[in-house]
């Protein structure tokens, strides 16, 4: 049951920066917060993934986790 969970927090979190980005124009990959949002969102996604040994997303999910991050690190840089 907590695997759900963890999934279904990850799931909403990844889909509440993609609908924000589509939504609002200052909401963009520009943004600290979007990019804190896919972070925590893939990375609670890949923890759901290896809970459920599911190769495919464990993979999808930990890319998606390093983007995020490095992104934000580049963005924290500049500012």
């Amino acid at each position: 049951m907590i695997n759900t969970i963890i999934g279904l927090i990850g799931m909403i979190l990844i889909l509440l920066a993609f609908l924000l980005n589509e939504f609002y124009e200052n909401f963009n990959q520009e943004n600290k917060n979007y990019n804190l949002i896919n972070i925590i969102g893939a990375g609670l996604l890949t923890l759901y993934s290896f809970m459920i040994m599911s190769w495919p997303f464990i993979i999808l999910n930990a890319i998606w986790l390093i983007v995020a991050v490095v992104k934000l690190v580049k963005i924290l840089r500049t500012d």
